[in-house]
């Protein structure tokens, strides 16, 4: 996995609530088995009409938001099923970031497990952003190291808790399996000795 620390980009406000993984990326497009190639298909029954043309009024097809690579949304975004499938899509399209009051525990979980930086912000701060972002681009900084988001506009300074180990793992690049590997030498040495 890619390392993330400092990211900054203007932010996608998606105000909806409740948005689940079908929504994020929907069933008939989990015929593919590698991680990457799903981003376009991303919200795909938002962003496109049933005949392949993009939705205007959707923000991902709103030019002002192009190459923003920090989502923010409203309460209890990735509920539903647990496919990973999802924050494939999300991480393929280009978010490094999803910012949301809460978040589904399974889709929240995989995030990390996928590269991607959930943040959970009080509803307030959330309501804040999402309004001011409608009507013009904010830029934000996100600092994984400081557990800080930085408004550009206002430079409001907004913090975020995460647990220390995937803080650590999303700092590193590290999956479970890049984890186990720095333990390669004592792994060895057991395996070794268990040999005998």
């Amino acid at each position: 996995m890619e390392p993330i620390n400092v990211v900054t980009s203007v932010m996608t406000p998606l105000d909806r609530k409740n948005v689940d993984t079908d929504q994020i990326i929907s069933k008939e497009f989990l015929k593919r088995i590698e991680r990457t190639g799903f981003g376009k298909y991303l919200f795909y029954h938002w962003r496109f009409d049933s005949e392949g043309n993009a939705n205007t009024e959707f923000v991902l097809n709103d030019p002002r938001f192009e190459g923003s690579k920090i989502l923010v949304a409203d309460e209890n975004f990735g509920c539903g099923s647990s496919r990973e499938h999802a924050p494939w899509a999300i991480l393929d399209y280009g978010f490094r970031v999803v910012i949301a009051p809460g978040f589904a525990d399974i889709f929240y979980s995989n995030c990390f497990k996928n590269g991607i930086l959930p943040i959970r912000l009080a509803q307030s701060e959330i309501d804040s952003l999402l309004a001011d972002g409608q009507k013009s681009p904010i830029e934000l900084t996100v600092n994984l190291e400081h557990q800080t988001v930085t408004r550009t506009d206002t430079e409001e300074i907004l913090t975020f808790d995460i647990d220390p180990y995937s803080r650590q793992m999303l700092l590193n690049g590290w999956d479970e399996i890049s984890l186990t590997f720095q333990y390669e030498d004592q792994i060895a040495a057991y395996e070794e000795r268990i040999a005998r």
